[in-house]
């Protein structure tokens, strides 16, 4: 237990999950808070962001709740800045909040195609740009991003075009930004989830979960809880070597 423990290195470290209220954010900002990190909650549903936050305090370890519109650059800035200031520092970022839009690309408005963008690519370039830049100032971090499977194939049957551009598009980004702040030793990485149960999955068309299973090389869903070990990687001192990567966790579905 004690070279685990001096492997990952976890407790103390100091960041923020954004989408952090439920889903995978919430799991994973559990988990760390579980290995001893300070973890703050950036969402924009400040009642789910409270109790989050609460329940990671009663673990011990030091939590904020904070409403943010990861689309503002201006409010984003901000946010980080009162999370680092608040701990005292800042060792890890998680940028996860995303949406999803499953209209056919020919009667999908194009307010409603940006806003998956917006959302899905700008907040995590927004994101990982101001925690980016404090990690510079101080010597060094962990940023981690949230991509999908979908920026890597194309989800059927469902239809979602602006989702799978807005992941491919977190993927290069999560790449370009590790080539160019590995100077600093500031590394970048993203996660690519394949189809996980959460508050977002669960109302999806029935047919269209059974079409997933079909396809799928294990015939179940994943589970929030699945993705917590590979960001404590990634967050971690044993990834130290690792940059730029894209951790494809989709239960082989991308495999065939």
């Amino acid at each position: 237990m004690a070279y685990i423990e001096e492997l990952f290195g976890l407790k103390g470290k100091k960041g923020f999950v954004t989408g952090g209220a439920q889903g995978i954010g919430k799991v994973v900002a559990t988990g760390m808070a579980r290995c001893g990190m300070d973890v703050a909650i950036v969402d924009v549903n400040k009642e789910k962001a409270e109790e989050a936050a609460h329940q990671i305090e009663a673990l011990g370890v030091r939590s904020m709740a904070l409403v943010c519109d990861v689309t503002s650059a201006e409010a984003v800035d901000a946010t980080v800045d009162t999370i680092a200031t608040g701990f005292g520092g800042l060792d890890f970022a998680f940028n996860n909040a995303g949406i999803a839009n499953n209209t056919p690309t020919e009667d999908i408005d194009l307010k409603d195609w940006q806003k998956v963008i917006d959302v899905n690519l700008i907040g995590v370039f927004l994101t990982a740009r101001a925690a980016g830049r404090k990690m510079i100032a101080s010597g060094g971090g962990s940023i981690i991003n949230t991509a999908s499977m979908s920026g890597h194939i194309v989800n059927r049957p469902q239809p979602q075009s602006a989702y799978n551009a807005s992941k491919a598009g977190v993927i290069q980004l999560t790449k370009s930004m590790a080539i160019e702040w590995a100077p600093h030793k500031v590394r970048v990485n993203c996660i690519s989830p394949g189809y996980i149960r959460t508050e977002m999955t669960v109302h999806v068309r029935q047919d269209w979960q059974d079409s997933w299973m079909r396809q799928s090389v294990l015939p179940s869903m994943g589970t929030p809880e699945d993705l917590v070990a590979g960001v404590l990687y990634l967050a971690s001192d044993a990834a130290a070597f690792t940059t730029g990567s894209d951790l494809v966790m989709d239960g082989g579905f991308t495999v065939v």
